[in-house]
């Protein structure tokens, strides 16, 4: 994903045309910035996850879509990250990018995507990357690279010709945000931080403050 298309970001009814005011809209508009900067990989984001007993681990993952629902990743649901989300059904998210000197941070609940979201985005993987999602066993022990990659030859001579099916236990996750942090560099380590809270109940919408740096 090298770029977001601001129109497919839509906006609530109770929310503010204003950049500034509707937090996913002024994401998307820190992430074209971020391109147009060409920071490397500007969709790589900071996925913490915890556990049943609070045990929270930490990876990097790709943003593959965003919109007013939430931020959307895709992995093996046998995955650590997998089996965790499904424990506790919350996840926090990280970008950062230097050139821009900008961080943002979002928290929230965590939903599988709809079948139809998964297969439509697995049909845009290209042919061996469906392949390789189609033999590993993420997260689990291997006993060498050979095993791997002959189990990855002979799921190439498998589907040769083929169409390569998304397996059931691959999909996404949504992460719904109830709270979105931007922090920029000031001097002094007077950084700017200014946090967005969901807000809950009939109202809708967000809330917005300033917090010390």
């Amino acid at each position: 994903m090298k770029s977001l298309d601001l129109d497919r970001i839509a906006l609530s009814k109770r929310a503010t045309s204003n950049l500034t005011e509707d937090p996913i809209r002024r994401f998307a508009n820190l992430f074209a910035r971020a391109c147009r900067a060409q920071v490397p990989q500007p969709e790589a984001m900071a996925l913490a996850t915890a556990d049943r007993q609070g045990r929270v681990s930490v990876r990097f993952v790709l943003l593959k879509s965003v919109d007013q629902r939430g931020f959307v990743f895709y992995t093996d649901l046998r995955s650590l990250k997998g089996r965790q989300l499904r424990q506790n059904p919350h996840a926090a998210l990280v970008f950062y990018w230097q050139p821009l000197r900008v961080q943002v941070r979002v928290e929230g609940t965590v939903e599988l995507v709809s079948d139809e979201e998964a297969d439509a985005y697995w049909a845009t993987r290209p042919r061996e990357s469906r392949i390789g999602a189609s033999v590993s066993r993420q997260s689990h022990p291997l006993s060498s690279r050979e095993l791997l990659l002959n189990e990855f030859r002979n799921a190439r001579e498998k589907f040769k010709g083929k169409d390569v099916p998304r397996p059931p236990y691959w999909s996404g996750f949504r992460v719904v945000p109830e709270r979105i942090e931007f922090w920029s560099y000031r001097s002094y380590r007077l950084h700017h931080r200014e946090l967005y809270l969901k807000n809950r109940g009939k109202r809708g919408g967000w809330s917005k403050m300033l917090l010390y740096p």
